[in-house]
């Protein structure tokens, strides 16, 4: 019995259908639905989905009994209730009649609470949404977690398929965003895991792989990240006949490069502008940073050529989030393509200057500061330097 007196059943609509009843505070023990025809289920089901209004005898028989079906659609539907209510108390003996008749309608019971995995699911996300933290992350990765399959998987009536399409995109859009934070935080194996997943639903969402790459690439692991492009490419073309995007070559190719153990300016700079989407800086997490950077200190001691690494901060301890993205929008727009830029903390980026010299990169961050307040010049943010030449990786 839930806090509010009322009996509680549940049923699980995501993936596998099934049922049960608990206590509060008890373990839920799932029910599998037991013999019932294929078109009870389906009634139930609609039942379960429109659980919070009456259901008007018409619309019963409208979704259920076309004309062309049946030459008596209203005792059709009555005998269809008799079957759905048997089937309940088959199932939930201890239940009063969980199913009630009223003048032209039926209801569910309002001595009983009716609880729904997909109602959850769906309460989750759009709670995730006003928060924010790890408060959000964890509430995200719960919501993700509630997905356990497409909804009402089998059922293949009209009724069910645009209603599967919407918890389909939610769940999508929730893998989405707890893949972003979850990338900020550098939790890279937990994004491993929400990408498995998500393939599930839908293999060939560009963003999905892209994710599961960049993060093999920061654990150190760019031979899985090309197998894994080269499973991508291949069900793609095999299910669509079409190409990779661009963003999805663009990790394939820092991945190859340093499964090679090399990769030059050239390479960095075709990473970057591939597509012709690509225009300004690279932003990247900073254990990806890391590791372009590692690769370009081994082509810094081949071609004797000079790398600056350069930390940019707003000066006050007390940096408004607005002057934060203002300073980073600057940076994406005001650097060059093959430049490289990763997040520090909420207010402060390092940068590397592929192929810049001590003068070149006055001349750099000048114009950034320059940009930066020309473009907001009622903010009182100090913007501070500090630089360093990237040295080469000394030779064995």
């Amino acid at each position: 019995m839930g806090v509010d007196g009322k009996n509680v059943i549940y049923f699980k609509l995501l993936g596998s259908f099934s049922l049960g009843n608990a206590a509060e505070g008890e373990n839920r023990e799932n029910m599998t639905p037991g013999k019932a025809g294929r078109k009870v289920l389906s009634f139930l089901q609609y039942l379960i989905v429109n659980h919070e209004r009456s259901i008007s005898l018409e619309e019963l028989i409208e979704q259920f009994w076309p004309e062309t079906e049946s030459g008596d659609p209203g005792n059709a539907l009555k005998n269809m209730m008799f079957r759905t209510r048997s089937y309940l108390k088959k199932m939930f003996p201890e239940q009063k009649e969980l199913i009630q008749k009223l003048p032209g309608c039926y209801v569910w019971n309002p001595d009983v609470r009716v609880e729904v995995d997909a109602e959850q699911f769906e309460h989750g996300y759009l709670e995730a949404r006003r928060e924010s933290g790890e408060e959000r992350i964890q509430r995200l990765l719960g919501t993700v977690a509630l997905y356990k399959g497409d909804f009402l998987a089998g059922n293949d009536s009209d009724w069910a398929a645009p209603i599967r399409h919407y918890y389909q995109t939610l769940y999508l859009d929730a893998c989405k965003e707890v893949l972003s934070a979850l990338q900020e935080e550098e939790r890279w194996t937990e994004m491993i895991g929400i990408c498995e997943q998500a393939y599930e639903v839908d293999f060939s969402m560009d963003t999905f792989v892209v994710y599961h790459m960049q993060a093999l690439v920061a654990l150190g692991q760019p031979e899985k990240a090309v197998q894994r492009y080269q499973m991508f490419r291949r069900m793609l073309w095999q299910e669509y006949e079409i190409e990779p995007a661009a963003k999805v070559e663009q990790m394939y190719a820092l991945a190859s490069s340093m499964c090679q153990g090399s990769m030059d300016s050239q390479d960095i700079l075709k990473l970057v502008s591939e597509g012709g989407e690509a225009r300004g800086a690279f932003f990247c997490t900073f254990g990806v940073f890391r590791n372009i950077v590692a690769l370009e200190r081994r082509h810094l001691a081949r071609s004797k050529q000079t790398s600056t690494l350069v930390i940019i901060s707003l000066g006050d301890q007390t940096t408004p989030t607005t002057d934060a993205r203002r300073l980073q929008r600057v940076l994406m727009e005001g650097l060059r393509t093959g430049d490289l830029v990763a997040r520090l903390d909420a207010g402060s980026y390092i940068v590397m200057l592929t192929g810049a010299s001590a003068e070149s990169t006055r001349t750099v961050l000048q114009r950034v500061e320059q940009m930066f307040h020309k473009a907001y010049t009622n903010s009182n943010a100090h913007i501070t330097f500090r630089t360093s030449q990237l040295k080469p990786l000394a030779q064995q």
